[in-house]
């Protein structure tokens, strides 16, 4: 057995041996399918509010504080146990000036440790992408994405650690990016790996949207995105084109179709890139799942902790001990890596998923099956570098699900050219789109939609 098959086999007697112990003790619990009657499933706080009002309406993942309210971190422990905030997260400060609507806080993974959106306690929020299968909504940031799927809210902040905003997007057909590490306080932020990994970032139906909800996660951003747009050319972009193993093939040639329908200039990178990518898979997952012991390791004891939840715990305390360190120690090579791609090409493009999203199954919230969904992503090594990512959907032939989601990734700092460059894919492929979304999940543009591409329009100048 060669080194890379030992790896793999060692991970999977973690899990294995990680998932006896918490069937021993009792703590894999079946799914609550009463938890969320009256509640709305993409919402643990939800204040209406119509969406003709003209408002920007923004929901907010219920792991960022919001002075007076219980921040739940979707555990039912923190919901019965902590106190209001006193004061609200550092990354509302934009919107608290400029009184934006805040119409509730989003459901989520509990803790934010999971990649399914399937929550014990709070319900499973909603996945409309398909009429004809009950899809996951992905996670951690799930009900922020339904929220802006269902129309409840027209921009949401989610977190990204290992691709929390970015696997809910592809999920729910929806765009969603994750923004350079540091360049958002997560000062009143619940933690999962702050010191590496964690960021918040903007989630919205089309670009338009996002560039919203990013002005008002940094000053200024506006200008910066008015500036990319007036400068970006198609035929000028140079576009690294990354293939993953164990990509479904008619998700490889959407991603292809629509970069084409870009016309960007496309170059396949090579089998180098390509092996430092997969480690930096491998170490990005070992540090985020340490990152879980590390700030969530006292919760182990806690009754209200759902079972899949002390799963994750319980390995991240495995990976911290055998191979965080280790993980640590290659995160600077891999910056270079990229910074070294970054020099011939402007941005990497690739699939958020391997697949499309799975059904949500009969047994839910078990760590096996977050394991699987684990295995579909390909967004934890951007983390691990602290470059901008942005998901976003585009057509893929398939029967039931109308999208796949494309992944762009830039350099550090390169958030207004990754959206640039996103508008263009969206310009090209957008009849594509609406026709496959209205034929197969019954979403349609919107009017307040169409209200904010007028209203952008009108900032920057255009009739």
């Amino acid at each position: 057995m060669d080194r890379k098959n030992r790896r793999c086999s060692a991970a999977q007697v973690v899990w294995s041996a990680t998932l006896i112990v918490s069937l021993l003790s009792g703590c894999v619990t079946p799914f609550n399918h009463e938890a969320s009657i009256t509640r709305n499933d993409a919402f643990i706080d939800y204040w209406p509010h119509p969406k003709d009002s003209g408002d920007l309406r923004l929901a907010v993942k219920d792991l960022i504080d919001l002075k007076g309210f219980v921040t739940t971190a979707g555990s039912a422990y923190f919901e019965k146990n902590r106190l209001p905030a006193a004061k609200d997260a550092a990354c509302m400060a934009i919107a608290r000036e400029r009184g934006v609507l805040i119409v509730g806080k989003t459901n989520l993974d509990e803790l934010a440790v999971g990649v399914t959106g399937m929550n014990e306690y709070f319900g499973i929020p909603k996945n409309r992408l398909s009429r004809r299968r009950d899809l996951i909504p992905g996670g951690s940031s799930s009900g922020s994405a339904v929220a802006v799927q269902s129309g409840m809210a027209d921009v949401a902040f989610g977190t990204d650690t290992a691709g929390s905003v970015r696997v809910p997007a592809a999920c729910c057909g929806i765009v969603g990016l994750k923004t350079t590490y540091g360049l958002v306080p997560l000062r009143g932020v619940y933690p999962l790996e702050p010191k590496h990994m964690d960021t918040v970032g903007p989630m919205g139906k089309d670009i338009d949207h996002v560039v919203e909800g990013m002005d008002l996660l940094e000053r200024g951003f506006r200008g910066q995105y008015e500036s990319a747009v007036a400068s970006s050319s198609p035929r000028e972009i140079r576009v690294g084109r990354l293939y993953v193993s164990g990509t479904d093939p008619k998700i490889d040639q959407a991603i292809d179709a629509a970069l084409a329908q870009a016309h960007f200039t496309v170059v396949p990178l090579g089998k180098v890139f390509k092996a430092s990518w997969e480690q930096a898979e491998k170490d990005a997952t070992t540090v985020a799942e340490a990152g879980a012991w590390i700030s969530d390791g006292k919760l182990l004891s806690k009754p209200e902790v759902g079972g899949k939840v002390k799963a994750a715990i319980a390995l991240g305390e495995i990976q911290y001990d055998t191979n965080y360190k280790n993980a640590l120690s290659r995160q600077a090579a891999w910056r270079r890596a990229l910074r070294q791609a970054f020099a011939h090409v402007d941005l990497i493009a690739l699939p958020t998923l391997k697949k499309l999203p799975p059904r949500v199954p009969v047994v839910g919230g078990t760590p096996v099956f977050e394991a699987l969904v684990l295995g579909l992503e390909n967004t934890a090594a951007v983390n691990y570098a602290g470059n901008p990512a942005l998901a976003m959907p585009v057509p893929v032939d398939d029967k039931d699900i109308p999208v796949t989601s494309l992944q762009l990734i830039g350099p550090r700092l390169s958030e207004a050219r990754l959206l640039s460059a996103g508008r263009l894919v969206e310009l090209a492929n957008r009849s594509a789109v609406e026709k496959a979304v209205a034929e197969k999940s019954g979403h349609r543009r919107t009017d307040s939609h169409l209200k904010l591409r007028a209203r952008i329009r009108a900032a920057m100048g255009r009739d």
